[in-house]
């Protein structure tokens, strides 16, 4: 069965316990809990010590186990921490960005290098890293994909494909995903309006709002044999949202991707 998840940076204005009640209430298996430093801490990898056994407590509380933990960036002395609490808190996925800018070979060349190596490292505590293309980075569609797939053989390492991102690179999701699944251990996923720069507002990202096919890539993945987390991932613009505001969005979605799914015999 795939599971459908929240990632709590949604719910960046409150904190965590709170989040993880609405993202239960809303319907959901799971959460991925955000670490993402300058945006969303509810994981703060500087003193995840402190924070372990609270967090297992909401998880346990409200029946809502972790499927990953979004971190973001490359650098490794924050990975190794990201890693390490990942195995003692029972979060078997960590999710980065590629980092690097968009058709720069260098910045190519050094995404790769690098991910190869925090694989490694990922491995070593028995996570996994998964990286997904993301709009302007070194890594940012299919073609830039596959590259890091041939690349990097380490059994810590998969990709997380999120459609937004690939629909704003101007491809179809529903046609990349078969030729990436094979590595594909976790997905992002919301809705967009056209293939601008950003996401839109956190209304026009709930899926089914917006011009991506979701029905068609949520096949592609059950046709596929796609069976790991599917995590709903809305990043909010500068201005505050209500708690009924933010819900809404994660319910929505839950119900639009939930019958997909279940249609699909997936769920």
């Amino acid at each position: 069965m795939i599971r459908l998840g929240v990632n709590s940076v949604l719910f960046k204005q409150f904190d965590f316990a709170t989040a993880a009640k609405h993202i239960k209430a809303s319907g959901y298996d799971g959460v991925e809990i955000s670490a993402i430093k300058g945006m969303c801490e509810h994981l703060e990898l500087d003193r995840w010590k402190e924070q372990a056994a609270e967090l297992k407590a909401i998880s346990a509380e409200y029946e809502l186990p972790f499927l990953s933990m979004e971190v973001a960036t490359l650098d490794e002395e924050r990975l190794l921490k990201a890693f390490e609490a990942g195995a003692a808190i029972g979060i078997p996925i960590v999710n980065v960005g590629p980092g690097g800018k968009k058709d720069v070979e260098e910045d190519v060349v050094q995404s790769i290098e690098t991910l190869a190596k925090r694989a490694e490292q990922a491995a070593s505590f028995g996570v996994t890293l998964c990286v997904k293309a993301h709009v302007g980075n070194a890594i940012y569609n299919t073609p830039t994909t596959l590259r890091a797939m041939e690349a990097i053989a380490s059994s810590g390492f998969g990709i997380d494909m999120d459609p937004s991102h690939i629909h704003r690179a101007g491809e179809n999701p529903e046609e990349a995903l078969p030729q990436v699944l094979s590595r594909v251990k976790h997905v992002h996923i919301r809705d967009c309006r056209g293939r601008e720069a950003g996401p839109g507002s956190i209304e026009l990202q709930a899926c089914g709002r917006g011009d991506i096919n979701l029905a068609a890539y949520c096949k592609a993945m059950v046709d596929g044999g796609y069976n790991g987390p599917v995590v709903l991932e809305v990043i909010g613009a500068k201005e505050e949202h209500s708690l009924a505001q933010v819900s809404i969005v994660a319910a929505e979605s839950y119900g639009y991707l939930n019958a997909i799914l279940k249609s699909l015999g997936a769920r």
